[in-house]
């Protein structure tokens, strides 16, 4: 039951557990202690909200931060990765395989404010080799969810 609970709040963290039990064929009670359970665990670490800032009227600006690190003895990587994701500005920090270490995900006002933030906060911190920041330009899909209308260039057929 758990993972198919999982797979369902994943999509609508908005489902009513009433609904979500005639949907599983389980009893409201156990579907809600199910869920009370996930979120002691934390297996549930928490429910948002996604959206599409490009429409609306507030400018953001997502940059992802490539960062290359040397990592401390005996700790390894997440003591690094403990100090970048207490600052306020870091919504996601993750270790990755590869060419870099962490992959660190902000969001911004503006370019400036993102550039100030690295030269600022990351790039001075002991372990940090080097940064390179990417800027995203357009989201066409975010958490499985299409952020875009795509419309489709229609022609028209000519014929000799």
């Amino acid at each position: 039951m758990r993972e198919k609970i999982l797979a369902v709040i994943e999509k609508n963290s908005r489902i009513a557990v009433k609904d979500l039990a005639v949907l599983l064929g389980e009893s409201e009670e156990a579907v809600a202690e199910e869920i009370a359970a996930m979120e002691k665990e934390k297996v549930i670490c928490g429910y948002h909200t996604l959206i599409n800032w490009d429409n609306t009227s507030e400018e953001k600006v997502t940059a992802l931060i490539e960062v290359k690190v040397t990592p401390q003895r005996g700790q390894g990587f997440d003591k690094i990765a403990e100090r970048i994701y207490k600052f306020p500005e870091v919504n996601a920090v993750y270790l990755m395989s590869g060419g870099f270490d962490f992959t660190v995900i902000i969001e911004e006002k503006t370019m400036r404010e993102v550039a100030q933030f690295v030269s600022d906060k990351l790039a001075p911190m002991d372990a940090i080799l080097s940064t390179a920041t990417h800027f995203v330009l357009k989201k066409y899909k975010d958490h499985g969810t299409v952020l875009v209308d795509m419309v489709r260039e229609e022609r028209m057929l000519v014929t000799p």
